[in-house]
């Protein structure tokens, strides 16, 4: 344990190590699955935090055994300064790993220096392989954009993740396609469940491309397809087409197959702390920091909101509907 950090477990013994900051709700798309047509109403920019709000904040994180944090959004590159403030979070002595998942729509032209800024890996959002698709997805034409940025992660060689949501009408076709990327390049593809963070409401009256679904059509396909041995509290069930340079996975976000080995807990662009993707928040730590708290007042209330998480995504989702039943946007919760 490296000197000045705390290690911190929940109230049912599992560490905490990994941070998602989601550092604006503002995206220039508008997935269907993510959030309406007409978008959402944005946060005024003084309600986020700031970057030195985010700074101390992230300090006080790995002291409390936080080792890896993930910047997301929204769109991260929708925020000015982006670049500047991965950098100033690289700087924090505590902190071992910086990830990053974006769109892809601004980010070609930044890859080459990711490393330099202390990005180990990105996650690309990118549902399908095709321009026409892509559109109706997203509702945007932004695909020759995410198409280089693609190319870049995969010529400059930084490791890379694709995340693609399965959904029935919309995307099935691309499966295979996606997989294929696989063949020649070491690149995850990873395909996740549809989940009701769309800002309206569920757009199918039960989910019927869970993980057991991908996993059939996967195996369908790919009969000789190997199952890999998964990292530690991965969310994802990972395996590879024999041969293929890069790997497959499968993340039940709906089915919350992964909540017993869950490390991670959530930031809110606006300093709400989630300590589950499906709670509503437990607290609020930018009015604290605005408030005046002192370290050790905001670590003891970080503490309390550890020792008191939800077992799983179910638990946390009866807990938040039972006062606050409206849908969110997944732009409002990072990710």
């Amino acid at each position: 344990m490296a000197a000045g950090r705390e290690e911190i477990y929940d109230n049912h013994g599992r560490p905490i190590r990994y941070a998602r900051i989601s550092v604006t709700d503002r995206c220039n798309l508008r997935c269907f699955y993510c959030m309406p047509e007409k978008g959402i109403d944005h946060a005024p920019r003084k309600d986020l935090l700031q970057d030195a709000e985010l700074l101390r904040l992230s300090r006080i994180l790995t002291e409390l055994g936080i080792t890896k944090l993930r910047i997301t959004g929204g769109e991260p590159f929708m925020r000015k300064g982006i670049l500047q403030l991965i950098e100033k979070l690289n700087r924090l002595p505590l902190l071992q790993e910086i990830h990053l998942t974006t769109n892809g729509t601004h980010a070609a032209k930044w890859v080459p220096r990711f490393r330099d800024w202390g990005i180990r890996s990105v996650n690309l959002s990118l549902d399908t392989l095709d321009a026409r698709r892509f559109e109706e997805i997203t509702r945007r034409n932004f695909f020759p954009e995410v198409a280089r940025t693609l190319e870049t992660l995969l010529s400059t060689g930084m490791p890379t993740k694709i995340n693609a949501v399965v959904m029935v009408g919309k995307n099935i076709e691309d499966i295979l396609p996606l997989c294929e990327l696989t063949r020649d390049y070491p690149v995850g593809v990873r395909f996740i469940e549809e989940m009701p963070f769309n800002g309206v409401a569920n757009h199918y009256e039960e989910l019927v491309w869970n993980h057991q679904m991908i996993a059939a059509y996967l195996q369908e396909h790919y009969p000789n397809l190997v199952k890999l041995e998964d990292p530690p509290a991965s969310t994802a069930s990972t395996y590879q087409i024999p041969g293929y340079s890069g790997s497959l996975g499968i993340i039940a976000a709906y089915s919350r197959t992964f909540c017993g080995t869950c490390n991670r807990i959530r930031i809110t662009p606006q300093g709400m702390l989630k300590t589950c993707l499906y709670d509503h928040g437990v607290l609020q730590i930018r009015d604290r920091m605005r408030a005046g708290h002192k370290d050790d007042e905001l670590k003891e209330a970080l503490q309390t909101c550890f020792s008191q998480r939800a077992k799983d995504g179910w638990e946390a989702e009866r807990n938040r509907s039972a006062h606050f039943p409206a849908i969110e946007s997944m732009a409002t919760i990072g990710g």
